[in-house]
Protein backbone atom coordinates (compact mmCIF):
# COMPACT_ATOMS: atom_id res chain seq x y z
CA UNK A 1 0.00 0.00 0.00
CA UNK A 2 1.75 3.14 -0.80
CA UNK A 3 0.45 6.77 0.69
CA UNK A 4 -0.67 8.81 -2.04
CA UNK A 5 -1.17 13.10 -1.88
CA UNK A 6 -3.42 14.04 -4.32
CA UNK A 7 -3.60 17.99 -4.99
CA UNK A 8 -6.72 18.95 -6.20
CA UNK A 9 -8.74 21.97 -5.63
CA UNK A 10 -12.14 20.67 -7.98
CA UNK A 11 -13.46 18.99 -4.69
CA UNK A 12 -15.98 16.14 -7.15
CA UNK A 13 -12.51 16.00 -9.31
CA UNK A 14 -10.70 14.94 -5.55
CA UNK A 15 -13.23 13.15 -4.06
CA UNK A 16 -13.47 10.52 -7.09
CA UNK A 17 -9.46 10.23 -7.06
CA UNK A 18 -9.56 9.20 -3.52
CA UNK A 19 -12.39 6.93 -4.11
CA UNK A 20 -10.11 5.31 -7.14
CA UNK A 21 -6.96 5.28 -5.38
CA UNK A 22 -8.67 4.12 -1.98
CA UNK A 23 -10.48 1.41 -3.92
CA UNK A 24 -6.81 0.12 -5.44
CA UNK A 25 -5.61 0.07 -2.20
CA UNK A 26 -3.52 2.98 -1.24
CA UNK A 27 -3.62 5.13 1.35
CA UNK A 28 -4.74 8.37 0.38
CA UNK A 29 -4.19 12.22 1.58
CA UNK A 30 -5.38 15.33 -0.38
CA UNK A 31 -5.29 19.23 -0.16
CA UNK A 32 -7.09 21.91 -2.80
CA UNK A 33 -3.71 24.22 -2.96
CA UNK A 34 0.11 24.33 -3.35
CA UNK A 35 1.19 25.14 -0.22
CA UNK A 36 -0.43 22.76 1.28
CA UNK A 37 1.13 20.02 -0.81
CA UNK A 38 4.24 21.63 0.31
CA UNK A 39 3.55 21.39 3.98
CA UNK A 40 1.98 17.73 3.74
CA UNK A 41 5.05 16.10 2.06
CA UNK A 42 7.38 17.96 4.60
CA UNK A 43 5.44 16.72 7.65
CA UNK A 44 4.33 12.95 6.06
CA UNK A 45 5.66 10.20 4.33
CA UNK A 46 4.43 10.50 0.62
CA UNK A 47 5.48 7.77 -1.48
CA UNK A 48 3.49 9.44 -4.70
CA UNK A 49 1.76 13.16 -5.62
CA UNK A 50 -1.27 12.99 -8.51
CA UNK A 51 -1.00 16.63 -9.23
CA UNK A 52 -3.63 19.00 -10.45
CA UNK A 53 -1.96 22.34 -12.62
CA UNK A 54 -5.12 24.60 -11.77
CA UNK A 55 -4.36 25.40 -8.33
CA UNK A 56 -6.05 28.41 -6.45
CA UNK A 57 -2.73 29.86 -5.18
CA UNK A 58 -0.38 28.24 -7.09
CA UNK A 59 0.13 27.85 -10.64
CA UNK A 60 0.70 23.81 -10.55
CA UNK A 61 4.14 23.89 -12.42
CA UNK A 62 5.36 26.65 -9.64
CA UNK A 63 4.41 24.05 -7.65
CA UNK A 64 6.48 21.04 -8.72
CA UNK A 65 9.02 23.16 -9.44
CA UNK A 66 8.89 23.65 -5.23
CA UNK A 67 8.20 20.62 -4.78
CA UNK A 68 11.13 18.91 -6.50
CA UNK A 69 13.40 21.43 -4.02
CA UNK A 70 12.42 19.68 -1.38
CA UNK A 71 11.76 15.77 -2.25
CA UNK A 72 12.23 13.27 -5.08
CA UNK A 73 8.89 12.08 -4.38
CA UNK A 74 7.38 10.94 -7.64
CA UNK A 75 4.83 13.03 -9.21
CA UNK A 76 2.13 12.56 -11.67
CA UNK A 77 0.43 15.42 -13.09
CA UNK A 78 -2.78 15.36 -14.00
CA UNK A 79 -3.72 17.99 -16.81
CA UNK A 80 -6.06 19.69 -19.22
CA UNK A 81 -3.11 21.59 -21.24
CA UNK A 82 -2.71 19.05 -24.00
CA UNK A 83 0.33 20.92 -25.65
CA UNK A 84 3.18 19.03 -26.97
CA UNK A 85 5.47 21.48 -25.49
CA UNK A 86 3.50 22.31 -22.22
CA UNK A 87 3.66 18.77 -21.02
CA UNK A 88 7.51 18.25 -22.10
CA UNK A 89 8.18 21.68 -20.24
CA UNK A 90 6.35 19.73 -17.25
CA UNK A 91 8.77 16.38 -17.21
CA UNK A 92 11.66 18.39 -17.95
CA UNK A 93 10.82 20.35 -14.98
CA UNK A 94 10.45 17.36 -13.04
CA UNK A 95 7.04 15.40 -13.55
CA UNK A 96 7.44 11.96 -13.32
CA UNK A 97 4.47 10.89 -15.85
CA UNK A 98 1.10 13.07 -16.53
CA UNK A 99 -2.37 12.36 -17.69
CA UNK A 100 -4.43 14.58 -19.59
CA UNK A 101 -7.82 15.19 -18.42
CA UNK A 102 -10.51 13.88 -18.40
CA UNK A 103 -9.33 10.29 -17.85
CA UNK A 104 -10.52 6.86 -16.55
CA UNK A 105 -9.70 5.90 -12.52
CA UNK A 106 -8.18 2.83 -13.91
CA UNK A 107 -5.44 4.57 -16.26
CA UNK A 108 -4.49 6.96 -13.25
CA UNK A 109 -4.19 3.25 -10.96
CA UNK A 110 -2.07 2.02 -14.00
CA UNK A 111 0.09 4.92 -14.14
CA UNK A 112 0.70 5.64 -10.51
CA UNK A 113 1.13 1.45 -9.96
CA UNK A 114 4.34 1.89 -12.80
CA UNK A 115 5.77 4.75 -11.08
CA UNK A 116 5.71 3.15 -8.27
CA UNK A 117 7.33 0.66 -9.77
CA UNK A 118 10.06 2.38 -11.42
CA UNK A 119 10.76 4.43 -7.84
CA UNK A 120 10.44 1.52 -5.87
CA UNK A 121 14.13 0.40 -6.42
CA UNK A 122 15.86 3.37 -6.50
CA UNK A 123 14.89 4.45 -3.55
CA UNK A 124 14.93 1.20 -1.32
CA UNK A 125 19.00 1.13 -2.85
CA UNK A 126 19.25 5.09 -1.96
CA UNK A 127 18.83 6.32 1.85
CA UNK A 128 18.76 10.00 1.05
CA UNK A 129 15.93 9.84 -1.43
CA UNK A 130 14.18 12.36 0.51
CA UNK A 131 16.41 15.35 -1.19
CA UNK A 132 17.48 15.88 -3.99
CA UNK A 133 21.24 16.83 -2.31
CA UNK A 134 22.01 16.35 1.28
CA UNK A 135 24.00 18.95 3.11
CA UNK A 136 27.10 18.01 4.71
CA UNK A 137 26.95 18.39 8.65
CA UNK A 138 29.88 20.60 9.87
CA UNK A 139 30.77 18.85 13.08
CA UNK A 140 29.45 15.26 14.28
CA UNK A 141 29.13 16.16 17.92
CA UNK A 142 26.10 17.22 19.71
CA UNK A 143 25.32 20.89 19.47
CA UNK A 144 23.31 21.65 22.74
CA UNK A 145 21.50 24.94 23.26
CA UNK A 146 19.91 25.48 26.41
CA UNK A 147 17.00 22.61 26.11
CA UNK A 148 17.44 21.76 23.02
CA UNK A 149 19.98 18.98 21.79
CA UNK A 150 20.73 18.09 18.31
CA UNK A 151 23.17 15.28 17.21
CA UNK A 152 24.23 14.65 14.13
CA UNK A 153 25.62 11.53 13.86
CA UNK A 154 21.87 9.84 15.21
CA UNK A 155 20.29 12.22 13.15
CA UNK A 156 18.31 13.35 16.56
CA UNK A 157 16.59 15.98 18.25
CA UNK A 158 15.79 16.13 21.83
CA UNK A 159 13.55 19.33 23.44
CA UNK A 160 13.64 19.21 27.04
CA UNK A 161 14.74 15.61 26.87
CA UNK A 162 11.61 14.80 24.89
CA UNK A 163 12.49 13.82 20.82
CA UNK A 164 11.16 15.38 18.21
CA UNK A 165 10.50 13.65 14.80
CA UNK A 166 12.43 15.97 12.14
CA UNK A 167 12.48 14.80 8.52
CA UNK A 168 15.20 15.05 6.66
CA UNK A 169 15.06 18.31 4.97
CA UNK A 170 14.04 19.73 8.63
CA UNK A 171 16.98 18.34 10.50
CA UNK A 172 19.68 19.94 8.39
CA UNK A 173 17.96 23.26 8.26
CA UNK A 174 17.88 23.11 12.00
CA UNK A 175 21.62 21.84 12.74
CA UNK A 176 22.70 24.51 10.28
CA UNK A 177 21.45 26.95 12.18
CA UNK A 178 22.53 25.69 15.35
CA UNK A 179 25.65 25.36 13.45
CA UNK A 180 25.46 29.24 13.33
CA UNK A 181 23.97 30.22 16.98
CA UNK A 182 23.89 33.64 17.29
CA UNK A 183 24.63 34.51 13.93
CA UNK A 184 21.62 35.89 11.43
CA UNK A 185 21.75 33.54 8.30
CA UNK A 186 20.72 34.61 5.34
CA UNK A 187 18.11 32.53 3.18
CA UNK A 188 20.22 32.97 0.08
CA UNK A 189 23.25 31.01 2.57
CA UNK A 190 21.10 28.33 3.41
CA UNK A 191 19.87 28.41 0.24
CA UNK A 192 23.43 27.32 -1.08
CA UNK A 193 25.19 25.49 2.12
CA UNK A 194 21.90 23.61 3.15
CA UNK A 195 19.47 22.80 0.07
CA UNK A 196 22.35 23.24 -2.83
CA UNK A 197 19.64 23.11 -5.40
CA UNK A 198 18.35 25.52 -8.18
CA UNK A 199 14.83 25.02 -8.16
CA UNK A 200 14.38 25.86 -4.57
CA UNK A 201 13.46 29.67 -3.42
CA UNK A 202 12.55 31.42 -0.46
CA UNK A 203 8.82 30.35 0.02
CA UNK A 204 10.00 26.59 0.21
CA UNK A 205 12.52 27.48 3.33
CA UNK A 206 9.68 29.30 4.62
CA UNK A 207 7.31 26.00 4.68
CA UNK A 208 10.43 24.15 6.36
CA UNK A 209 10.91 27.05 8.92
CA UNK A 210 7.36 27.06 9.93
CA UNK A 211 7.00 23.00 10.30
CA UNK A 212 10.23 23.43 12.55
CA UNK A 213 8.44 26.54 14.51
CA UNK A 214 5.32 24.48 15.24
CA UNK A 215 7.42 21.01 16.30
CA UNK A 216 9.46 23.69 18.68
CA UNK A 217 6.36 24.70 20.29
CA UNK A 218 7.77 28.48 19.39
CA UNK A 219 4.75 31.17 19.33
CA UNK A 220 5.04 33.69 16.15
CA UNK A 221 5.22 36.59 18.57
CA UNK A 222 7.84 35.24 20.83
CA UNK A 223 10.22 32.52 19.40
CA UNK A 224 12.14 30.58 21.81
CA UNK A 225 15.13 29.83 19.41
CA UNK A 226 14.29 30.65 15.80
CA UNK A 227 14.20 34.42 15.12
CA UNK A 228 13.60 36.00 11.78
CA UNK A 229 15.57 39.19 11.28
CA UNK A 230 13.08 40.94 9.26
CA UNK A 231 14.78 41.55 5.39
CA UNK A 232 18.20 39.85 6.50
CA UNK A 233 17.59 35.93 7.86
CA UNK A 234 17.04 33.73 10.28
CA UNK A 235 19.05 33.77 13.50
CA UNK A 236 19.67 30.79 16.39
CA UNK A 237 19.32 32.05 20.05
CA UNK A 238 19.50 30.42 23.40
CA UNK A 239 16.34 31.21 24.90
CA UNK A 240 16.65 33.06 28.33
Amino acid sequence: MASVLVVEDDPAIRASLIDVLTEHGHAVRSVGEGFGALREITQHTIDAVVLDLGLPDLDGSDALRMIRGISRVPVIVATARDDDGEIIRLLDAGADDYLVKPFSGGQLAARLNAVLRRFGGALAAEPQASGLHEAPLARSEPLVIAGLRIDPQARSVHLDGAEIRLTRREFDLLAFLAQHTNQVVSKRRILAEVWRDSYVDDQTIDVHLSALRRKLGEQGARPRYLQTVRGVGIKMVAPH
